[in-house]
């Protein structure tokens, strides 16, 4: 029977760690707790973000009342992903997140954005090869700048899932399962 308890013990605080999140490590930030009313809190009154991918491709994310515009990718679903290489939960959902990109490879376009101060584009290219990661990795000083305007990432990974039109239609803060994002993208198709 201890040995029970300890294994159960051990799955409770196991599962506790993946389907929460990493705490980010700006702890002033408020978050807004209601996934579907994100405010875009616009601090510094920057509305326009050029972010540079790994690959040295400038990606151009524009905030505009409740929308994340993302115009390197027009008529198509976004999913911004922020994270951090050293963060449990990030690693486990980067399979979740190549299997999406192949699922729905016309339709959606993956932004993973790190947040990790002094890592250079040769780390993360050598973590992302590692992994087989398919989707576009920025790594741009202007991340946390737009990590703020979007109201603080509290806990990583935290990820806004975008219309077409740029709306935001849910936000995911922790480890979110492969199948509740497949219906949220499918209900972003059917719109």
């Amino acid at each position: 029977i201890k040995m029970q308890f300890k294994t159960l013990a051990f799955l409770s605080i196991l599962s506790i760690l993946f389907f929460t999140g990493c705490d980010s490590k700006d702890k002033n930030e408020e978050t807004n707790e209601n996934t579907n009313q994100v405010k875009i809190e616009n601090i510094n009154k920057k509305s326009d973000f050029q972010l540079k991918t790994i690959d040295n491709v400038i990606i151009d994310i524009k905030l505009e009342n409740d929308k994340i515009i993302v115009t390197n990718y027009p008529n198509k679903i976004v999913l911004i992903n922020f994270f951090a290489t050293w963060c449990p939960p990030c690693k486990v959902e980067i399979p979740n997140l190549i299997k999406l990109k192949q699922d729905y490879k016309n339709e959606l376009e993956i932004v993973s954005i790190v947040l990790e101060e002094m890592k250079t584009d040769e780390e993360l290219t050598t973590f992302m090869k590692s992994y087989g990661v398919n989707y576009t990795v920025v790594n741009s000083p202007e991340s946390f700048d737009l990590a703020k305007n979007l109201g603080g990432i509290k806990s990583i990974p935290t990820m806004y899932l975008i219309d077409r039109n740029g709306k935001i239609f849910q936000k995911y803060v922790g480890l979110v399962p492969n199948e509740m994002m497949e219906i949220d993208i499918k209900k972003v198709l059917e719109k």
